[in-house]
């Protein structure tokens, strides 16, 4: 498959048509309408007239301007309404009617305050889907309390697990369980979609943030279920197979490896001169091996140790064992397996001119997704999309009046 290129969304992209209302803020619900409209989806971002999304604010800006909402932000119109107004609670209705999906992640009760819940939405489309994205979900003892992804990452077991054994547990030092739960929340739309297509009826999506970062964290309640084994924090390396670690080079960069497979950290074991450890008995299955992670290591480390980071790959490539750089970003930009697949794309944007972003999430050899613009400017859309919508130049100044816009 060639490179997906920004620019123009063809007219076969899949989500062409599909019209979404994103009201959510900080970060899984946006995200999730971001990846709706990578791939053609008609996504208008609605934020506050006067306190717009404080992802706007996160992180570096240049000449003012955010640059997480660029990248967040990417293939949506922009307009402001304040749901608490009267004005703006029947331009969002309005706006309800015309949509195939809301996404929002206000505290449980916010819209039922606003009288703009489910009950109120569905009779203004009923072919809607609701799509609800909190830190707890929508009930239960925690469902009312402010959530975050940290909180998520915490509760999990993610942060329990992660850091030295010695070490407190460790955060990331990013929005994971936000960007997991909104992907979670993409494939959730669109599971929702798909009941749509065969009853004619929307639904209410629940999302819970701190329930997608449980599931990629892997077996662990069954294991507690049927063992009652607690995962410990081990670092860089596995309960289930060694050696697996990153390790210093002599020109003072790093490298991971991983050995998974048997037949890989045999490999490994004949690069670095020891194929000894492997007529090991221990050696014949990763538990064996990551109880031997020692020994595994020493050998490991002290060959690559004596190795530019140049040669250490081209000798675990040649040998064809699991090895990768440790990338910065600056690497990252560089590499050539990135260039390739063209996953760092430039978007030409009227505020800040040709900027780097992440392209679209994956590949489709006929429908391919595209980056049509980087984040737009607060509500620059406002007055074109109430327009669109049939509202007349003496609404649209009665709501600026009142407010709502």
């Amino acid at each position: 498959m060639t490179p997906i290129a920004a620019g123009h969304v063809k007219p076969q992209s899949p989500l062409t048509g599909l019209r979404v209302l994103d009201l959510a803020t900080l970060f899984a619900g946006p995200l999730a309408a971001t990846m709706l409209g990578d791939f053609g989806a008609e996504v208008i971002k609605v934020e506050h007239p006067t306190r717009p999304d404080p992802s706007r604010g996160h992180g570096p800006s240049k000449n003012g301007v955010g640059l997480w909402w660029k990248l967040l932000a990417r293939n949506k119109r922009t307009i402001t309404l304040d749901l608490s107004t009267p004005g703006g609670r029947a331009t969002l209705l309005r706006l309800a009617a015309t949509a195939d999906v809301v996404i929002e992640n206000f505290r449980p009760g916010t819209l039922e305050k606003w009288d703009l819940g489910w009950e109120e939405l569905s009779a203004a489309n009923p072919r809607l889907v609701l799509t609800r994205v909190t830190g707890f979900g929508q009930f239960g003892p925690a469902a009312h309390r402010p959530g975050f992804g940290t909180l998520a990452e915490a509760m999990s077991g993610f942060a329990a697990i992660t850091g030295e054994p010695d070490a407190p547990p460790t955060l990331p030092p990013f929005g994971l369980a936000d960007s997991i739960a909104g992907l979670a929340t993409a494939y959730a739309v669109m599971t929702a979609l798909a009941a749509r297509d065969r009853t004619g009826a929307g639904q209410v999506v629940d999302m819970a943030i701190i329930e997608p970062i449980l599931t990629v964290l892997g077996p662990q309640p069954t294991w507690y279920d049927q063992l009652g084994h607690v995962q410990p924090r081990t670092g860089n390396r596995s309960q289930n197979n060694a050696p697996r670690n990153t390790y210093r080079t002599a020109d003072g960069t790093w490298v991971a490896v991983s050995t998974s497979a048997q037949s890989i950290a045999e490999r490994v074991m004949r690069l670095v001169g020891h194929p000894e450890l492997i007529d090991e008995p221990w050696f014949a299955t990763g538990a064996g091996r990551a109880a031997h992670a020692d020994v595994l290591d020493e050998a490991v480390g002290t060959w690559i140790a004596a190795r530019t980071r140049t040669d250490v790959l081209a000798a675990f490539e040649k040998a064809e064992a699991a090895v990768a750089p440790i990338q910065d970003v600056r690497d990252v930009l560089a590499d050539p397996q990135y260039q390739a697949l063209d996953s760092v794309t430039t978007v030409d944007d009227p505020e800040l001119g040709p900027l780097r972003m992440q392209n679209v999430l994956f590949r489709l050899s006929a429908t391919p997704g595209a980056i049509r613009w980087a984040g737009r400017p607060h509500g620059a859309d406002t007055t074109e999309v109430l327009t669109e919508l049939g509202l007349t130049e003496a609404e649209l100044a009665a709501l600026r009046e009142a407010g709502a816009v």
